[in-house]
C-alpha cells in the first residue's frame, strides 16, 4: 500500500491543477465558483473521460488502455458543466420513475404475503430455506438472512414517526401487519425480502410487473436499489459503472427489451 501524500489546495490552485492538465476553464472566476459549488473530485469524476489514454503491453502480453492525467486538446469546463445539469436533471427523472416502481412493490409484496396471515414476513414457512436458516459454519456461525432483515426492518419502524406506526406500536404492542409494514420499507428492504420469498408467491408478484421469472425480478430490483441509492445521494449517474447490473432476459422473454442483448452498453445507467 501506498499512503497518501497529495497536498491540500486552495480552490485558485486546484484551477491551476485543470489548467495545467489541459482543460480550457474559460473565466478563472466562474471556474472558481464552479469548484467551491461542488468540489474539485466531482468536477473531474465528470471530466474523465475527456482525459488523454495510451495503449500498452501488460506482465501477461495482453494490450491494456491506461487513462491519463492531461485532457484531450478541445476539453473545456463548459462541456463539464452541461453534463452536470444533464446529470441532475437525469437523477430526478430516475426518482421519478423509482418511487412508482418502489410504492407498486411496496403494494404487491403485502397484499401477496398478507393472503396467507397478517404476520406473514414473520413465518419463516413463507420463505425458502436458504433464507431462513442459520449459518452454520463452525468457523463463522451466524443467524439467518431472515433473522437480519426482522432486524433491519425492526430499526427502521422504531426510527418512523408516521402517525400509523405510532397506533400500532400503542394499541397493538408494536406488531404491524405486513401490508401496513412494507409502507415504510424502502427498496432495499423490499429486494432482500422478495429473493428470499416462495417461489410460487414471487412468481405471482412477477407476473404482475410483466416481470417473466422470480430470478429476473430479484435481479432487476437489487439494480434499481442500487440506482435509487446513487441518485437519492446526490452522486453522480453519468458514465458509471454499475456495481449491480441488471440481468438482461432473452429474445422474446420481455420483447420490447430485446434490443439489449449483445448491446454493450445495456449493462451501463442506460440498461437499468
Amino acid at each position: 500500500m501506498v499512503e497518501y501524500s497529495k497536498p491540500w489546495l486552495t480552490v485558485d490552485k486546484q484551477v491551476d491543477r485543470l489548467v495545467e492538465h489541459g482543460l480550457d476553464v474559460g473565466d478563472r472566476g466562474h471556474a472558481s465558483a464552479i469548484l467551491q459549488a461542488i468540489g474539485y473530485y466531482r468536477l473531474t469524476g465528470y471530466l474523465y473521460p475527456f482525459r488523454e489514454s495510451a495503449e500498452y503491453v501488460d506482465d501477461e502480453n495482453r494490450k491494456r488502455i491506461r487513462v491519463l492525467s492531461d485532457f484531450r486538446p478541445g476539453t473545456s469546463l463548459d462541456q463539464a458543466e452541461k453534463i452536470i445539469d444533464f446529470d441532475r436533471r437525469l437523477r430526478m427523472l430516475v426518482l421519478d420513475g423509482l418511487e412508482r416502481i418502489e410504492v407498486a412493490v411496496r403494494m404487491r409484496i403485502g397484499y401477496v404475503l398478507g393472503r396467507s396471515s397478517a404476520f406473514a414476513h414473520e413465518d419463516p414457512s413463507s420463505f425458502m430455506p436458504a433464507f431462513t436458516a442459520e449459518i452454520t459454519d463452525t468457523r463463522k456461525p451466524a443467524p439467518s438472512k431472515h433473522f437480519h432483515w426482522l432486524e433491519r426492518v425492526s430499526s427502521r419502524k422504531a426510527s418512523s414517526d408516521e402517525q400509523f406506526v405510532e397506533h400500532f406500536r400503542e394499541k397493538y404492542d408494536d406488531r404491524m401487519p405486513v401490508w401496513a409494514l412494507t409502507e415504510i420499507l424502502e427498496l432495499g428492504h423490499l429486494s432482500v425480502l422478495y429473493r428470499g420469498m416462495n417461489q410460487k408467491d414471487a412468481e405471482e408478484i412477477a407476473a404482475a410487473f410483466g416481470v417473466p421469472t422470480k430470478k429476473l425480478m430479484s435481479s432487476w430490483l437489487a439494480s434499481l436499489n442500487y440506482m435509487r441509492n446513487v441518485a437519492a445521494h446526490h452522486a453522480r449517474l453519468f458514465n458509471r459503472k454499475l456495481q449491480n447490473a441488471p440481468s438482461r432476459p432473452r429474445v422474446g422473454q420481455v420483447p420490447i427489451l430485446d434490443h439489449l442483448r449483445g448491446n454493450e452498453s445495456a449493462k451501463s445507467i442506460f440498461g437499468t
